[in-house]
């Protein structure tokens, strides 16, 4: 045998002569044949709970669903199942009607309403707090707010998460001291539990915005009876209300004067119905006549 240190490579000769014997060589299993390449466990074994599972979902699928799914098109369910899928926008897929608000402006495109000795008449009022109710709804970027005439043709078949129309009361002098709002409910629809809640929801946050009292002696069939809770789509919660009587100075000068705080009442008796917020436990008194 010939001088080893002679066949050694500088690296080799360095391990060789180690007296320590502790620095080893380290393999390049890159230049090693396939077959004589060491194996990572770990790896391996992820690849093998890859297609136990793959197998598992496919023996799943064959043994639970009846032959008759396999169809042509077997193939392209398979692949739609098995493929992960985006996540659903539920506003996107949202049917429009349920996220549409309806708000009549009482007498507007109809008639005048009660008219004042001043000359004020019920439809400006009216129309200056739905303006109002209709922007602050707006704002909030989370529904369509359909201001309404009277009559709108709009309102046959009306489809929307609720309406609410908005009256005032009279300008008789003889009710001066008269004062305070009312609310009815619509009866007629599918769900007039949803209406009342809406109408108790109104009467909650409106008195608590305004400090007027609450008047339903003075509820008539005319608010019960209100020609739109017939015309609306039967899946529509609906409600009247009549914020205040122009008759009473008090009353005509929140009325006139502080719109804003009129409508955001109302507003606020909306949100109350749309986020289901709780409310005091005494019920709107009944307005039956």
């Amino acid at each position: 045998m010939g001088n080893i240190d002679q066949t050694l490579t500088p690296v080799n000769r360095l391990l060789f002569n180690s007296e320590l014997g502790n620095i080893k060589p380290t393999m390049n299993t890159s230049t090693l044949p396939p077959e004589n390449r060491q194996k990572n466990p770990i790896r391996s074994g992820k690849i093998l709970q890859t297609t136990l599972s793959v197998a598992l979902v496919l023996a799943t699928i064959f043994t639970a669903f009846p032959p008759t799914i396999l169809t042509s098109d077997f193939n392209e369910r398979l692949s739609l199942l098995l493929t992960p899928q985006p996540e659903t926008n539920l506003v996107g897929v949202s049917n429009p009607d349920e996220l549409r608000i309806g708000i009549i402006s009482g007498h507007w495109g109809y008639d005048s309403g009660t008219v004042c000795a001043n000359g004020v008449t019920e439809m400006d009022v009216n129309l200056k707090i739905a303006t109002i109710v209709q922007q602050q709804l707006t704002s909030k970027k989370l529904y369509q707010v359909d201001l309404l005439q009277e009559h709108d043709p709009r309102l046959d078949g009306y489809k929307g998460v609720l309406l609410v129309s908005i009256h005032n009361d009279s300008c008789v002098i003889s009710n001066e001291l008269t004062t305070g709002f009312k609310i009815a409910p619509s009866t007629d629809g599918k769900n007039p539990d949803r209406s009342q809640r809406l109408a108790d929801c109104m009467y909650d946050r409106y008195q608590k915005e305004t400090n007027l009292p609450y008047h339903p002696g003075s509820i008539t069939p005319d608010m019960t009876d209100y020609h739109a809770f017939r015309e609306i789509d039967s899946s529509t919660s609906a409600a009247i209300i009549e914020t205040g009587f122009l008759s009473n100075p008090i009353d005509y000068a929140l009325l006139t004067q502080q719109p804003d705080k009129i409508a955001t009442g109302v507003v606020n008796g909306i949100i109350c119905y749309l986020n289901n917020e709780a409310i005091d436990a005494t019920p709107m008194p009944d307005g039956n006549p």
